[in-house]
């Protein structure tokens, strides 16, 4: 089997939704490869300097993008790590600052074309389970199978607030709603790609589901390809 014919599943959804850890349990429960894509948009706002970042100057944006190396490293049991140029920016990546600065920089349309590529590269046999915001719309328009998360943006601003809590992170629930509501707005709202089911994607909506109820719809759908 060639990288093309490798099936792929993407798991599409808002901040908050669950989406990344129900693919990372999936793609471990059909020991398939998997591809955080908000990860990569997370690294370029890093490596460009989130905190100066010029969102007006495309052309450095890009060059940022084409020259960032992004790597991620498994660990056992855990989420896995990522590698920004060789360091371990996992921590600085799970930011809600980096987070919003990855989805400032999304919406240029040049940066988003510069990623396209290196996200298909990840499709390679015995099969790839890609989460993101387009990866069943853009990115693997052909996939095998589409699921599209959501949940009320209370419980996905819970979620978060319990996330970062455990992290010892100080946050409210008040400006963590906040966060998640604007960036819904500006996700959905982008003139390219923006944050919406594919047509042909499976919608589970995610408020009041225990983790493992979620992976077990999710693998319903897919009886031909589970081991």
């Amino acid at each position: 089997m060639n990288a093309a014919s490798a099936p792929v599943l993407t798991i599409d959804g808002p901040s908050g939704s669950g989406k990344g850890t129900i693919s990372r349990l999936v793609a471990g429960r059909l020991g398939w490869h998997y591809l955080d894509s908000g990860a990569l948009y997370r690294a370029v706002a890093v490596a460009a300097g989130w905190a100066v970042l010029d969102l007006s100057d495309h052309a450095a944006l890009v060059r940022c993008t084409q020259a960032t190396e992004v790597a991620f490293r498994d660990t056992p049991g855990g989420e896995p790590r990522v590698l920004v140029n060789g360091v371990d920016a996992t921590d600085e990546l799970r930011t809600e600052t980096a987070g919003a600065a990855a989805s400032a920089i999304a919406a240029i349309p040049e940066v988003r074309a510069a990623l396209t590529a290196r996200q298909r590269a990840f499709s390679r046999p015995p099969g790839l389970v890609a989460d993101g915001r387009d990866m069943g719309t853009v990115i693997f328009p052909e996939a095998t199978f589409k699921v599209f998360l959501t949940a009320s943006a209370e419980e996905r601003a819970h979620r978060r607030y319990k996330q970062l809590k455990d992290k010892g992170v100080s946050v409210t629930i008040d400006g963590l709603l906040q966060e998640i509501v604007a960036r819904d707005a500006r996700d959905a709202n982008r003139a390219v790609a923006p944050l919406r089911p594919a047509p042909d994607a499976v919608l589970i909506d995610t408020t009041g589901l225990a983790v493992e109820a979620v992976v077990a719809r999710v693998l319903e759908l897919m009886p031909a390809s589970r081991p």
